[in-house]
């Protein structure tokens, strides 16, 4: 497994780079950031080295135009509760998720303990989360998932409702200019959240670059990786502008480059990473310009994702709080571009393609062909045409109030299967070196709201012995009280704890 040893000096190359570190994080984002965070408390000493091929952290992936800006808990995100075949309603990846987003709150409660955090609410608001359906069958489904997950001390506060008051009440827009004999239903958390992660992602960073040993380089492109006899990792990087690359070296390399991270992977050569490919899938959001409209609605209200949609498509009509300021937005729109990043190249998915997982890509698009329908439809999409699916959340919507903004790329990840060939893969993915010498993420949503769970899986696979033993195992009962502990069969411990990060968090404790 990976060995770090923390460095009391350390030499810089000619662009301020440190020469020998012993962590060397790939990527702006918030993943990188957390883990250098997490790394710090755990071994102070040790030395950092993030690069970053932008001119700041969080302007891709991180950056709050990017994502939804949901605190994806799995109290409105129908996707996470799917139907069985016995019709039962399976909420065992909500309780999951749900799980792991408290993790991440407990993370940051922790560090606005710790000052690190100076005021949660730069980043944080609560924001009842919704989930919104039409029509007989739909209504059917979201009253027996509601009836479900109440019976669950992590969904217990969840209301239901099909009255057509009580839901203009809790979201005017819904039933604005709507038909009183429409069937609709919804329920309806209130201790939901909204999360600014760019500004988090900012706080984060300008604390970890301020401690001892950590260096930023910004505009500085990753070329190459290459693995030297001794097991460090040899870092190819070049500064943008300059002719000439540097090269740097660690025991340790982390991947969190978002959709850039495919590629790195790849260049790494390490045969945990073989076989694994790529679909980017670009995101648009209509954004309301009445700003009458945008103070009447305060909530996240999901629906159901389209026939053939990715889960990272499921429309919904939120609000978002971006630098302190209200904005109501309408999507994702799927759309396709080549590119991994939004400021990516249009050759990054023929880069991509390898001998390894040429036959899992094919297999994969083989098995998809009606995603591949859906993006086509939401590209030859008109204006009119996105107003109109707006219209099913907001009936009353105005072609002229609402602008179309371009969101962030992601890359759903192709992996190699033995019996399909290759599959579709939603969420996130950590691939780790058998050594543990180099760790990389692939994939997307939850993804930012479940970066602590994330991040410690991280750790469990390229430093188990830390982990378990001695000092970290300790120091991780700090940071993240619950860790190891299973809360989803324990609502004591749940609520008690809840409580208190809520409270830090300053959005609320829960009404029970």
């Amino acid at each position: 497994m990976s060995e770090i040893t923390g460095s009391a000096s350390y030499e810089l190359t000619e662009n301020g780079l440190i020469k020998r570190p012993d962590v060397v994080l790939i990527g702006g984002g918030i993943m990188s950031a957390t883990l250098g965070i997490m790394l710090k408390k755990l071994k102070p000493e040790l030395t950092i080295q993030i690069v970053e091929l932008l001119s700041s952290v969080a302007m891709e992936s991180s950056h709050a135009w990017n994502n939804a800006g949901t605190g994806h808990a799995a109290l409105c995100e129908l996707n996470y509760t799917p139907v069985k075949e016995n019709g039962e309603v399976d909420i065992s990846k909500a309780i999951e998720i749900n799980e792991e987003f408290e993790m991440s709150k407990q993370f940051w409660a922790h560090l606005v303990e710790d000052g690190v955090i100076e005021d949660p609410a730069e980043f944080i608001r609560k924001v009842p989360h919704m989930s919104f359906v039409k029509g007989a069958e739909n209504v059917e489904f979201l009253k027996k998932r509601h009836e479900v997950m109440t019976k669950h001390h992590f969904f217990d506060e969840m209301q239901f409702s099909e009255d057509h008051s009580q839901i203009a009440e809790w979201a005017p827009l819904l039933e604005m200019g709507r038909d009183g004999k429409d069937q609709i239903a919804v329920t309806r958390v209130e201790t939901g959240t909204d999360i600014d992660f760019g500004s988090l992602t900012r706080v984060l960073f300008n604390h970890l670059i301020n401690l001892d040993g950590v260096e930023l380089a910004t505009d500085t492109a990753v070329r190459d990786l290459d693995k030297e006899k001794s097991g460090e990792w040899e870092v190819k990087v070049k500064k943008v502008g300059d002719f000439f690359s540097e090269k740097i070296y660690a025991p340790f390399v982390f991947i969190g480059a978002g959709g850039g991270s495919l590629k790195l992977l790849q260049k790494s050569g390490v045969k945990e990473g073989e076989g694994f490919g790529g679909f980017p899938i670009s995101g648009q959001f209509l954004v309301c310009k009445n700003q009458g409209l945008v103070e009447q609605h305060r909530a996240k209200v999901y629906g159901k994702a389209a026939v053939g949609a990715p889960p990272m498509s499921v429309p919904h009509l939120d609000t978002r709080v971006i630098q302190g300021k209200n904005s109501l937005l309408f999507g994702p729109y799927a759309g396709f571009s080549p590119k991994f990043l939004k400021r990516g190249s249009m050759l990054d998915l023929l880069a991509s393609v390898t001998l390894d997982n040429i036959g899992p890509m094919l297999s994969a698009g083989m098995k998809n062909m009606n995603l591949t329908e859906y993006l086509y439809q939401e590209v030859i999409n008109t204006h009119a045409d996105r107003v109109d699916l707006l219209r099913n959340f907001f009936p009353d919507a105005k072609d002229d109030e609402w602008d179309l903004v371009t969101a962030g790329q992601r890359v759903q990840i192709i992996k190699k299967d033995k019996e399909k060939g290759g599959t579709l893969q939603f969420g996130t993915e950590v691939v780790a070196a058998a050594d543990g010498s180099l760790s990389a993420l692939l994939g997307a949503s939850p993804g930012a709201s479940t970066a602590v769970a994330i991040i410690l899986e991280v750790l469990e696979k390229c430093f188990p012995e830390e982990m378990t033993e001695g000092s970290w195992a300790e120091s991780l009962n700090a940071i993240v009280p619950t860790y190891g502990k299973d809360l989803s069969s324990n609502q004591e411990l749940y609520e008690s704890v809840r409580s208190k990060i809520d409270e830090a968090l300053k959005i609320g404790a829960a009404k029970r």
